[in-house]
């Protein structure tokens, strides 16, 4: 069984906590007053991979749903620590989110020195609002990473199904480096 590390991050006020309670079944319903997120709250879940006849087709998560606000920049470095994936959540509809996107990714990708398939740009769509799932206006180096639509209102299934498949591509991540380890030291 594999163990993975991943963290929610993104602007203030864009649904990362709102998306790892639902990812990890933590609550029954979706919604509520708006409550920021002080530091960091880590969630636990075990989650099924799709596999099938794989020997490790269950994956123990721990999902790092972090503050917004930069007042907790300091405590970055620790989170970033050991992480194997990073999920970057906006709100296409706020224009200062799509700015902030390029500041996340330098901050926590491109300092880890992270493979794009360990990335994952997830354009939230708060409840009521149009969905356009065509790509935001992002920097272009940004139109490199994977990118899924989350309207928990619309499609909740397809959301989960989407984080599902960006955790097989961090499962086959983990399990190449761990094959790669092995083979080192056999060699």
């Amino acid at each position: 069984m594999f163990k993975a590390k991943l963290l929610l991050i993104g602007p203030s006020e864009s649904g990362k906590t709102v998306l790892a309670n639902f990812l990890s079944d933590t609550v029954e319903t979706v919604g509520g007053e708006y409550c920021p997120t002080q530091g960091v709250r880590i969630l636990e879940f075990e989650s099924q991979n799709e596999g099938g006849g794989d020997k490790s087709s269950t994956c123990e998560v721990e999902l790092w749903d972090c503050a917004g606000d930069f007042k907790f920049e300091s405590c970055w470095p620790a989170l970033i620590k050991d992480s194997n994936g990073v999920v970057i959540v906006f709100n296409p509809d706020m224009p200062r989110h799509l700015t902030e996107v390029e500041t996340w990714y330098s901050m926590f990708i491109s300092s880890q020195g992270l493979q794009d398939s360990q990335c994952l740009l997830m354009a939230h769509h708060k409840p009521g609002s149009g969905v356009d799932n065509g790509r935001p206006n992002l920097a272009s180096h940004l139109n490199r990473l994977p990118l899924s639509h989350s309207n928990l209102e619309e499609d909740p299934e397809g959301v989960r199904q989407g984080f599902r498949r960006y955790l097989e591509n961090i499962v086959q991540t983990l399990s190449e480096s761990r094959e790669r380890e092995e083979m080192s030291i056999i060699t």
